[in-house]
């Protein structure tokens, strides 16, 4: 019995291919066609493609058993660096923690003063946050390096302003404590 439902139903039996067929279907590998109004420049693999197609038709081989792709080359801009330099990156670190350590001596200063600390420790919550997401969108930027090391000095500001808050808290500490290092070091 199950031997007829199987022949009733073609449909669901595995295909194989029969590749011992000789004819010329009249198919080609597909190349892609590069208009001229677009701004791409060359396209080496494309030309490659055509070229080798060309001689495979008139050798009378198969056009796609020897195709090799060549890699496409890279589209940049001239004048523009895909890097940055290590200095630039020191300074863009320095502009940002600068500001960011006084921030953090400003909400710490507040924070240690207030009565009520609910809104000093908000602000350093919407500090936090909207440091993580403004870096979030900097490296979202594609093709500039400088917004890359933006997005880096950003997301580690709040680390420079509690760096720059430490000392202040120290200081504030070993007034009470009186036995410290320098001031700022209790032991």
């Amino acid at each position: 019995m199950a031997d007829d439902d199987h022949a009733s139903n073609p449909g669901t039996e595995a295909f194989v291919p029969d590749f011992d067929d000789e004819e010329d279907t009249g198919t080609q590998s597909w190349v892609p066609d590069f208009s001229d109004d677009d701004d791409t420049g060359a396209q080496p693999a494309a030309a490659h493609a055509e070229s080798t197609s060309d001689v495979k038709e008139d050798a009378g081989k198969d056009a796609g058993a020897h195709d090799v792709a060549l890699p496409v080359q890279p589209v940049t801009v001239p004048g523009r660096y895909l890097y940055l330099k290590w200095w630039q990156l020191v300074l863009v670190l320095l502009g940002v923690w600068i500001i960011a350590a006084v921030v953090g001596l400003g909400l710490f200063f507040w924070w240690y003063h207030s009565i009520g600390k609910t809104p000093t420790v908000f602000a350093v919550l919407v500090y936090v946050v909207g440091c993580a997401v403004g870096a979030v969108m900097l490296a979202m930027v594609e093709g500039r390096p400088l917004a890359s090391a933006l997005s880096l000095a950003v997301m580690s500001a709040p680390f420079a302003s509690v760096a720059a808050a430490a000392p202040l808290h120290g200081y504030y500490y070993c007034e009470r404590v009186g036995h410290c290092l320098i001031g700022v070091i209790p032991y």
